[in-house]
């Protein structure tokens, strides 16, 4: 037999009860602590990407180093500078181009950050989580991203080369005359929010659907470890809620902001934003909801089917009660008990046995007991 494809380790690991309700992904969901700064590691790799257009003409650049996009603080077009891999030189580089402000440095290179809305006199910066959903561990993943709004510019930061939700918005720009490209930065900006909460409802629909196939085994009861997938769908929840909640206050804050970085006219844009965040909040508490009464419902089945086996275990020991105390008295250490000596004794002891267990039967059965 070949050990290596029974892999024992993998099933196992299910002996031991805080693997069982993977108490891992617990630590890692709620072990943030403000007061420590972790440190961040440099990337690897750093991608740059430059979109400096206006209504007529766009220009599309892929750079390799921070230096070769400074000039175009200077273009007198609109410009998107997206930088995929942190490193702290090249985040101090760039940021000391545009004077921004140190804080905003040390909130770039932090890690879980909450979503926050910080403004100076040039510049706004905000700081949010995209969502992906893991398809094979079922669980939702974060990246941060930072977003730097300046006149002309906006810059933002993200911390995976390989992975983001901006290419509708990468496509939308290659297209002249729109009302992206005929507007300012702060249009730009809040098509980047746009984006992250529109994909926020992608990774709740994909959460959906895994809770209504947990949903589909709690029914059905033949589901054997569905209260732990129910404690790890509650735990992902808990994610959408810690990055939900904030990135409402985010746009709120963007809504109320007087910064001649935004017009007035832009406003309704963000307002569509924060209705979007609104609404997404609300389904989280709507799944929140669902899985509480899935819990109850998967309780209420686990305690129906032990009612069940103590209400059989129950029938059969008073009917095995009558057998017990007719075999107790005949068999008790006296000479003088009735037809103990008789040839018949045996047989009608027997035959009470039976007797009196399918009277019983009959009663428990006209009372509805079964």
């Amino acid at each position: 037999m070949n050990l290596e494809k029974l892999r024992p380790d993998k099933y196992l690991k299910y002996l031991y009860l805080p693997n069982l309700f993977a108490t891992k992904r617990t630590k890692e969901i709620l072990s943030v602590n403000p007061t420590v700064i972790p440190q961040r590691e440099e990337a690897k790799e750093v991608r740059v990407s430059i979109f400096d257009y206006n209504a007529e003409t766009i220009e599309e650049n892929r750079l390799d180093s921070i230096q070769d996009c400074l000039h175009y603080k200077t273009s007198g077009r609109t410009t998107w500078i997206n930088i995929d891999g942190l490193r702290k030189a090249d985040v101090e580089s760039i940021c000391s181009h545009f004077d921004i402000h140190p804080l905003v440095i040390e909130d770039i290179l932090s890690i879980n950050q909450r979503p926050k809305l910080d403004e100076a006199d040039n510049s706004i910066f905000c700081l949010l989580n995209m969502l992906y959903f893991n398809e094979e561990k079922h669980s939702i993943e974060q990246e941060q991203i930072s977003i730097i709004l300046a006149k002309e510019v906006v810059i933002s930061f993200q911390e995976d080369a390989h992975r983001d939700v901006f290419t509708p918005l990468r496509d939308r720009l290659k297209i002249p005359n729109t009302k992206l490209r005929q507007r300012g930065s702060d249009l730009l900006c809040y098509a980047l929010l746009d984006m992250i909460v529109d994909n926020y409802f992608v990774v709740m629909e994909k959460l959906s659907d895994r809770i209504e196939e947990v949903e589909d085994g709690v029914m059905k009861g033949n589901d054997p470890r569905a209260l732990a997938h129910i404690t790890r769908l509650r735990k992902e929840l808990i994610v959408l809620k810690r990055n939900f909640s904030p990135v409402r206050e985010v746009v709120n804050g963007f809504l109320r902001s007087e910064s001649v970085l935004l017009e007035d006219r832009h406003s309704k844009y963000y307002k569509d934003v924060y209705d979007h965040i609104v609404q997404a909040i609300d389904l989280v508490e709507n799944y929140r909801d669902v899985m509480v009464s899935m819990q109850d419902l998967h309780i209420n089945n686990v305690n129906l089917k032990m009612n069940e086996v103590m209400k059989v275990m129950a029938i059969v020991t008073c009917l095995l009660a009558p057998a017990t105390v007719i075999g107790g008295i005949f068999g008790m250490n006296f000479d003088a008990i009735p037809w103990l000596h008789s040839p018949y004794g045996f047989w009608g002891a027997a035959v009470f046995m039976l007797i009196i267990p399918v009277i019983m039967l009959w009663l428990f059965r006209k009372r509805g007991w079964f």
